[in-house]
């Protein structure tokens, strides 16, 4: 019964980018309506991008404090009356005022998923559950630009973001109704199933879990792993937003397409982007339970960045647009490998605080996601070219392959080295001395 918690948040997934990728659909009709320029509309992509950054430490340190179930319903209610909003924007400051608050609206989304995985979901589990949760970001995005196309065909631009806050609505309420913080607060869960999950989850230090988003900043900012997890998510969504902003007008009007041929190639790389969510959530628990617990998260991240660097220098001197989709779906590909084991990594290191420390990397990456979305368009016009900006986001990657020998999953915040054994991790008696490395 537990999977029906991951369908729920799969769905959100799904729904955060359905709301997420309209803009993009819809920036043709929004330009023309608005009178914008593709360096203002630039900023409205940025302005969302600038929102969901600021507050994710924030909406992370909510979702510890408060439980995921009141967090994420008030955070799909609140960024819903934005989506809502964003019809009745009538000038380019109305709407980059609007899409800042959407964007920290949204914020608190997935720490507050990392809070429900830490507590409902087995650790051999986690890294499959991180992929199934991502992919459904990937596959909504990919839904989302065919069917928002053609929606925009039929109802016009406002009316579909207006259909699109209802069902925010409905997620919301059926969310507050069904969940519950922990699995020993629910009836409607086996007993047997409640056991194994208790059983298998990461065990809690209750001297520190009894100081919910607690963690001191001092021990934040002092931790190696956190500064590379940053570092290289803000790699990661550098070359992912470009995907969900700029790679659909780029394709339309590089290869001269119609909305809804543009669409289709563009959506490729989002679903690819989930089948590498779902291998590297397979993989990332496949060398965990062989106890290669710190390469579980290191080599396929790894791996990822390689490939989402060689995919985005492929896609720069293709011919086509079937040839550019190919090959941007290989950088997507690689660039969706590299989230399953960063939130898992978020969570081991962050304990009963993983909904803060996966806040502030996400913080961190959607930084990333604010300077793609200017980068491209300035660089086009400073340049003439986009090269430049595809030369950047590949050296990006390079260098976020680096950032992940840095990363130990097995430290938590408070210094102390844990270790797998068998399907559990537990605290070495000897907390003081480092265990051996198992990757």
């Amino acid at each position: 019964m537990r999977w029906l918690i991951v369908l729920a948040t799969f769905l959100l997934s799904v729904l955060l980018y359905v709301d997420r990728v309209a803009i993009s659909v819809a920036e043709s009709s929004v330009m023309a309506d608005l009178s914008l320029t593709k360096t203002q509309m630039g900023w409205v992509f940025s302005a969302f991008s600038l929102g969901y950054a600021l507050f994710q430490t924030p909406g992370g340190r909510l979702a510890d404090r408060l439980g995921a179930r009141k967090v994420l319903s008030g955070i799909v209610t609140v960024w819903s009356i934005f989506t809502g909003l964003t019809a009745l924007a009538g000038s380019w400051s109305a709407m980059l005022i609007v899409r800042f608050l959407f964007g920290a609206g949204e914020a608190g989304a997935f720490p507050g998923m990392a809070s429900v995985v830490y507590s409902w979901i087995p650790m051999k589990e986690r890294g499959l559950v991180q992929g199934i949760n991502f992919s459904g970001s990937r596959l909504g995005a990919a839904f989302a630009l065919p069917v928002i196309a053609a929606l925009l065909t039929l109802v016009g631009w406002r009316t579909a973001f207006v259909m699109l806050m209802c069902v925010g609505f409905a997620w919301a309420i059926a969310w507050y109704l069904f969940f519950r913080d922990d699995p020993t607060e629910v009836g409607w869960l086996d007993e047997l199933e409640r056991e194994k999950i208790i059983k298998l989850r990461q065990p809690r230090d209750d001297r520190r879990d009894g100081r919910r988003g607690g963690v001191p900043i001092a021990m934040m900012i002092t931790n190696r792993s956190i500064w590379a997890l940053c570092a290289q998510y803000f790699a990661s969504n550098f070359t992912f937003f470009f995907c969900l902003t700029w790679y659909f007008p780029q394709l339309k009007t590089q290869y001269a397409l119609t909305g809804l041929q543009a669409s289709l190639y563009a959506a490729m790389p989002l679903a690819c982007g989930a089948l590498g969510n779902w291998l590297s959530g397979w993989w990332v628990d496949r060398l965990y339970q062989a106890n290669r617990w710190r390469l579980s998260r290191r080599l396929p991240a790894s791996i990822g960045f390689v490939l989402a660097a060689t995919g985005i220098l492929g896609s720069m001197h293709a011919a086509t647009p079937l040839s550019s989709s190919l090959w941007f779906s290989m950088a997507i590909l690689g660039a969706d490998m590299t989230l399953s084991p960063s939130w898992s990594t978020c969570i081991d290191i962050g304990r009963s605080n993983a909904g803060v420390v996966s806040g502030t990397m996400n913080m961190a990456g959607n930084i990333g996601s604010f300077v793609t979305a200017l980068a491209f368009p300035y660089l086009l016009v400073w340049t003439g070219s986009s090269q430049p900006f595809f030369y950047i986001a590949a050296g990006l990657n390079v260098l976020a392959v680096i950032g992940w020998c840095l990363v130990d999953p097995t430290r938590p915040l408070d210094g102390h080295f844990a270790e797998p054994v068998g399907e559990q991790v537990v605290m070495p008696a000897n907390i003081g001395q480092r265990t051996e490395d198992q990757s």
